[in-house]
């Protein structure tokens, strides 16, 4: 969900799911201590931190500067899984919520009102957790989108049945102006927004694998200029190294939320 939801006086840097929607707009973590998420991300990615407009729980975290993720530190009091978890725009998280479920998904939390927009917490028909948000993005959100400190991948069972799912739910490739483009290359299923390319949905994925590394999931990447730097402070500060190799490393943080550091800005 979108942490940082007041609105900025300045009408030039506000950006609506109106206008750009069916694209990742946000990455939020869902953590049980603030405190002890600052210090390991701080110290494996070199975050700085702010606080969010909707309570002591939640945090921003930013990258030179800039808004990378959201940090909320409320997986126990809501009974939530720990993760990281992608959100889209969406032009209405009510009715993308009913497109999902009717096409086998689950809805884990929503749509719920957090002004000035509404949000919901989804799994796919595999199982692969995912958010909308629905109203104004963050701020700065355009600052975010330019840097790209974020970066998404769906692994999951079949590319091209995730894909039509996620674009009858996400209206990828509508025609309506605002709207992402759907290409397949290279047997990975390809999204686009602005020309960029903002997401990746690979097969292989196995429903039952007891690694959950295996089983469909949504894997967040960052951007870091020293992999192998990020594998050794994550094991120095209570994570672990999942894979490791020259180009990118798989992470789990001391909680148990897995991401990917990415060297460069990797696509």
């Amino acid at each position: 969900m979108q942490h940082d939801t007041t609105p900025t006086t300045r009408t030039t840097d506000v950006v609506s799911t109106h206008t750009v929607f069916g694209a990742p707009c946000w990455v939020s973590l869902t953590s049980r201590d603030v405190r002890a998420t600052e210090e390991f991300y701080t110290a494996v990615l070199g975050w700085e931190w702010r606080k969010a407009k909707l309570g002591d729980h939640f945090r921003i975290a930013l990258a030179n500067g800039a808004p990378v993720a959201g940090i909320a530190a409320v997986a126990a009091m809501w009974h939530m899984a720990v993760a990281w978890t992608p959100y889209f725009a969406v032009r209405s998280a009510d009715k993308a919520a009913g497109r999902a479920q009717e096409r086998g998904g689950t809805t884990a939390v929503g749509p719920i009102s957090l002004p000035p927009g509404r949000a919901a917490l989804l799994a796919d028909r595999d199982g692969a957790t995912f958010g909308i948000w629905e109203g104004e993005l963050v701020t700065d959100w355009e600052t975010w989108r330019r840097a790209s400190p974020a970066f998404i991948r769906l692994h999951t069972r079949d590319a091209f049945d995730a894909a039509i799912f996620y674009g009858e739910v996400l209206e990828w490739a509508s025609a309506d102006t605002g709207c992402c483009e759907v290409t397949y290359e290279a047997e990975e299923v390809v999204l686009r927004s602005k020309g960029e390319v903002v997401a990746r949905i690979e097969s292989g994925a196995l429903e039952s694998a007891p690694d959950p590394t295996i089983r469909p999931h949504w894997q967040i990447h960052f951007a870091v200029s020293d992999v192998a730097a990020c594998a050794r402070a994550a094991e120095q500060h209570g994570g672990s190294v999942l894979r490791l190799d020259t180009e990118e490393a798989v992470l789990r943080d001391p909680d148990g939320a897995q991401f990917t550091v990415t060297a460069g800005r990797r696509r």
